[in-house]
């Protein structure tokens, strides 16, 4: 799975992503809980979302990534122990890929259901890398308020 230090503090482990297809795992621990001990809505959002990425992915070239454009998630009841997420692509063109996804849990309960946009593009540079780059090429600018 590709760096990100988000889906690594969640635990999100990738069991495999290729042909349009992938399965992600998340073994759940105390802080991925509600307050009624079940799966929190957003972690399965997000295990929905991290699933569906890596199938659309999966269909790209080296350099190429995947933003999420819009994602829409049924919860058909509630997440408990390990959370299994299986997605793939339905369709594909050359900048965009439409991906179906659900998440089981343990017992193979059926826990949610995904449907979702991704947009491919090439990876940008972000933060402080675009303000160091603009002031590279341009001497003359000087940081804003929101530059750092």
């Amino acid at each position: 799975m590709p760096e990100s230090p988000f889906v690594d503090r969640l635990g999100a482990q990738l069991l495999s992503a290729a042909d349009g297809a992938s399965e992600v795992v998340l073994p759940l621990r105390h802080d991925h809980m509600n307050t009624w001990d079940v799966a929190h809505g957003g972690v399965t959002m997000t295990l929905a979302d991290i699933a569906l990425a890596m199938a659309a992915r999966s269909l790209a070239g080296d350099g190429v990534g995947v933003v999420t454009v819009e994602m829409k998630v049924n919860f058909m009841q509630p997440g408990r122990g390990e959370l299994r997420a299986s997605a793939r692509v339905l369709h594909r063109s050359t900048t965009m890929a439409y991906c179906e996804g659900e998440i089981r849990d343990s017992e193979g309960h059926f826990v949610a259901k995904a449907l979702g946009t991704f947009k491919y593009m090439r990876r940008l540079a972000v933060g402080r890398d675009i303000t160091q780059q603009r002031l590279r090429s341009d001497p003359s600018a000087k940081p804003g308020p929101s530059d750092g």
